[in-house]
């Protein structure tokens, strides 16, 4: 009995009809395996070439700067020997020479002072300026802006004969206070718009509260809307400081003696015409940056939120 129905079972399992495959299609169960190791394949290919493009543009960027530090403990005569070594001859003899037998810790003093009037006077302005924007309606808010924005499409090449002869009438040439005065006209502008699109993105309400309390606007501003503002202020220092730092057109048409250049200014000593002394200004050239990367250290937490809170509102 058993055997019998056991054999009917499979009599009607034979007899049962199989959906017919139609010309030119494939199961779908293998298709989803092939799709899937087709976007593996073009995945890992695409991150072979962005990391081989990394690697290859981060090569360029850090190169130069390796070149220079390496170049810069060579002697004159491994610098400019047309056989490409990394070290040969270490010395110290080009930092030794650059600060005790030049005038680059004045010019480093000069630079300091340069940098730091522009900075502190830079975020003062700027943030006065673009918090008043951001916050009042006043009689030409509008064409103030748009100044602005119309002083930075002008090349430094253009501005500085004008400028030039406003500081002559002022008797402020070959001064650090007329450098100090040619970088605010370059940072300032373009400070006041980031900052004021960084006050537009803090709530107005915190100054309604301030008012309620007691604070007039120069009081809200300082104690309220300032402190939240720290991320762009720290973006505004570091750009009005590089800004100062390491300019030369304006430092070459205003500076005349030697005791008052500036760092960058001062460096093209150290390449002169007819012998230029190559090992010297690549020391130079690191001890420059050590002062740039202080600062870059101190306000570089602050710096990618400082650049894209500017860019929103709300």
């Amino acid at each position: 009995m058993g055997q019998s129905t056991s054999s009917g079972t499979a009599a009607s399992t034979a007899r049962t009809p199989t959906a017919p495959i139609k010309a030119g299609s494939t199961p779908a169960a293998p298709a989803e395996p092939a799709r899937r190791a087709g976007r593996s394949r073009r995945s890992r290919a695409t991150s072979l070439l962005l990391h081989g493009t990394l690697i290859v543009a981060s090569l360029v960027a850090i190169g130069p700067i390796v070149w220079v530090l390496l170049s810069s403990f060579k002697p004159g005569y491994a610098v400019q020997s047309t056989n490409l070594t990394l070290v040969q001859d270490p010395t110290l003899t080009n930092y030794r020479y650059v600060l005790f037998d030049t005038s680059f810790l004045r010019w480093l003093l000069n630079s300091v002072i340069v940098a730091a009037g522009t900075m502190g006077i830079g975020i003062f302005l700027s943030a006065t300026t673009g918090y008043a924007v951001s916050r009042f309606n006043f009689p030409g808010r509008r064409p103030l802006m748009m100044v602005f924005l119309v002083t930075q499409m002008f090349p430094v090449a253009i501005l500085i004969v004008p400028i030039y002869t406003i500081m002559a009438r002022l008797g402020l040439i070959n001064t650090l206070p007329s450098l100090v005065i040619a970088y605010l006209t370059i940072a300032v502008p373009f400070c006041a718009w980031m900052l004021k699109g960084y006050f537009d993105s803090i709530p107005t309400s915190l100054d309604e509260a301030a008012a309620l309390d007691g604070c007039g606007p120069f009081a809200t501003f300082w104690r309220v809307v300032l402190p939240l503002a720290r991320p762009a202020i720290a973006v505004t220092a570091f750009y009005t400081f590089l800004t100062a730092w390491g300019e030369v057109a304006y430092a070459s048409a205003f500076i005349q003696t030697d005791n008052q250049f500036t760092l960058a200014y001062g460096l093209r000593q150290f390449v002169p015409q007819y012998n230029p002394q190559w090992e010297y200004l690549t020391a130079a050239a690191v001890l420059v940056t050590v002062p740039a990367g202080l600062v870059f250290l101190f306000a570089q937490r602050h710096l990618v939120s400082g650049l894209t809170a500017g860019g929103t509102k709300g």
